[in-house]
């Protein structure tokens, strides 16, 4: 429960009726508070801390004077929106904050009427608020829409296309620029170098005296730069790029200043057509720790707020984001045809000790990735050999590329899908449900499913070495801790190995579920195997298994539908064999946030669960009698 005494004002505000009915003067002391209890409440449960302290003034603005949730406010990605959660009725739930049955780390249109649209994916903003504005337009309702963007997020081509086509559109769409000069790595990209030399105030004076220095024994051309330069000015200007757009460019104004943000918008409320607010703001505003290291404090686990992060008591496990950083420096030394690309997500990628051994071979395309897929191709092309560390959930956006500039031209690249199945507190949103079913269908492309840490390391070598497309899929965080070889060499392509031998009843496990599918296995007297691939899919050891085995079972951490799972069935009825076939995965519906290790339990995915499903499917004729009472699901 918030406490008066701690925060008299924040205890008072229960919907964002409350936050207009404040005199102007109660603002920065709720801003305050605000950010106090934003620091707090995720010190407890971890989440988003940086980017949420810089939008505390700007989100307080927003709804002092807009009405919301009539006024439509359309958050980018999402990850800022606590201090917008807080104000719209659900302070006393933030201690559930990304935990299950809790509220969600991301904005949800069945959690809030004022969340206007679910996110998670960046650059999505201003399209959903154009729909929004013109829909309101088309019913006849006056409302405003209001999209709040980050520069991160505005190095998308998403965002220009909608900015291209809002331009050209008589409604009241209100495009907010938060421009904090940090997206999750560090930006990158013409835009962002525009923008921040337009900022910083210097970069007039560079270019004049650049040319003085050029020009000064051509007084003629001297004298047309000089003529010239007014006019060059007004070309370097921001509200020229945005007013190309047919946009009404306002700003830049302090993102912390409420003297500056309400005045502002209550002005621009009363302007007709596409407008666009340039804010600038801080991460970590308020709280020293995050302003200094805003990366560190970006997703932070629970900590001390009065200490910072600390250090772990226990080194934990090697994570495969870390094993499949220290593999691409080591192949990166390997063969010096090997270049790392990242759509915006150095860290999350682990790339950063690649990026600072190997600078010229490091390429982060900002938050781009049908970019960065077709960019890897046309490297490709040439000879390199492109190492693409993308999100299972982001790779999605680019699957046009995938398909059309990837494997129709049978091109070497790597695709390295960190955060393969489930991911824990942020939820469905960021999920890999699906690329198991869309990369198997994809003609040319080779999917890899390591079981632990050794076998990530050794299929991506394998990968690396294939002259074709290959995925390789792991999930986040550690697995069971494997240790992996500290050479290069890889595993066999598209061979699976028998792991145990049992009897009747065969449990073909891809990726890391294996390790619950053995425990399961010596209940049940089952073989097991490590399949590793879904494609090449090993059809003859499957084959040789259906020979002496009377039941499948198929199990990964991705969607039934047209998963691995889907494959083995294909091979079957290929072969002309009807052997009953159990599928274990993710079911036909967006799983939620919470741990890991309880959403797995809850759709039958740990060793229990998969012995249960798989008594209950095939019942005493298979399978000896369970050691213990087990509960069928």
């Amino acid at each position: 429960m918030t406490s008066p005494s701690s925060y008299p004002l924040l205890a008072r505000v229960n919907d964002p009726a409350d936050v207009r009915r404040l005199a102007r003067t109660q603002l920065p002391q709720l801003a305050q508070e605000l950010r106090a209890f934003v620091l707090e409440s995720v010190s407890k449960t971890g989440g988003h801390l940086s980017s949420n302290l810089g939008t505390v003034e700007l989100t307080i603005a927003l709804h002092h004077v807009f009405n919301t949730p009539d006024d439509r406010l359309v958050w980018d990605v999402g990850h800022q929106t606590y201090p917008h959660k807080i104000l719209t009725g659900r302070r006393e739930r933030m201690g559930s904050l990304r935990q299950l049955g809790g509220i969600s780390g991301f904005p949800r249109r069945d959690e809030s009427p004022y969340d206007t649209f679910g996110t998670g994916h960046s650059s999505t903003s201003i399209s959903a608020a154009l729909g929004m504005a013109l829909a309101s337009k088309q019913r006849g309702e006056q409302r405003h829409c209001v999209a709040i963007i980050g520069d991160g997020a505005m190095t998308a081509g998403m965002a220009f296309e909608a900015l291209n086509n809002a331009g050209v559109q008589d409604c009241n769409l209100l495009v907010i620029l938060n421009d904090n000069d940090m997206s999750i790595s560090p930006p990158v990209g013409a835009l962002n170098r525009y923008l921040a030399q337009l900022m910083s105030g210097q970069f007039y004076a560079r270019a004049r005296d650049m040319g003085k220095n050029v020009l000064k024994n051509a007084p003629p051309l001297w004298e047309l730069a000089k003529r010239l330069e007014q006019q060059a000015k007004g070309m370097v200007v921001p509200a020229t790029l945005f007013e190309k757009f047919g946009f009404n460019y306002i700003g830049p104004i302090d993102g912390h200043d409420l003297d500056s943000l309400i005045p502002t918008l209550e002005n621009i409320k009363e302007l007709k057509g596409p407008q666009f607010l340039h804010v600038v703001t801080k991460k970590g505003q308020g709280y020293e720790l995050a302003e200094a290291d805003p990366v560190s404090y970006h997703g932070p686990g629970k900590f001390d707020p009065r200490v910072g992060l600390t250090p772990p008591a226990v080194a934990p496990k090697a994570t495969f984001t870390q094993i499949f950083g220290q593999w691409l420096c080591d192949m990166a030394a390997h063969d010096a045809r090997l270049v790392g690309i990242t759509p915006a997500m150095r860290e999350g990628s682990g790339m950063v000790e690649f990026h600072r051994r190997f600078p010229e071979r490091y390429h982060d395309v900002g938050i781009a990735e049908q970019h960065a897929v077709t960019f890897a191709a046309g490297l490709a092309c040439e000879g390199v050999k492109p190492v693409v560390a993308i999100y299972s959930t982001f790779l999605q956006r680019a699957y046009d590329q995938l398909i059309h500039d990837v494997a129709l031209q049978n091109l070497p690249v790597v695709f390295a899908l960190d955060r393969a199945g489930l991911v824990g507190a942020d939820g469905a949103t960021h999920a890999g449900a699906y690329d198991i079913a869309f990369i198997r269908c994809i003609p040319n492309m080779a999917l890899a499913c390591p079981a632990d840490e050794r076998e990530c390391r050794q299929l991506l070598s394998t990968a690396y070495a294939q002259n074709h497309p290959v995925a390789v899929r792991y999930p986040r965080g550690s697995g069971a801790g494997v240790a992996p070889l500290p050479g290069l060499e890889g595993l066999p392509y598209g061979k699976g190995e028998v792991r145990r031998s049992g009897q009747r009843i065969v449990i073909l496990a891809f990726g890391t579920l294996l390790y619950p599918a053995l425990q399961a296995a010596e209940a049940l007297n089952a073989t097991v195997v490590n399949m590793r691939w879904v494609k090449p899919l090993d059809t003859e050891l499957l084959l040789q298994l259906a020979a002496t085995h009377e039941a499948v079972v198929t199990l990964e951490e991705g969607c039934i539908q047209g998963g691995a799972g889907s494959a083995v069935c294909e091979a079957l009825s290929a072969a002309g064999l009807c052997l009953p076939v159990l599928q274990l995965g993710l079911p036909d519906v967006f799983i939620e946030h919470g741990d890991p290790a309880k959403l797995l339990a809850l759709q039958g995915l740990d060793a229990q669960g998969i012995e249960q499903a798989v008594r209950q499917r095939f019942g005493p004729s298979l399978l000896p009698a369970p050691t213990t009472e087990v509960g069928i699901a």
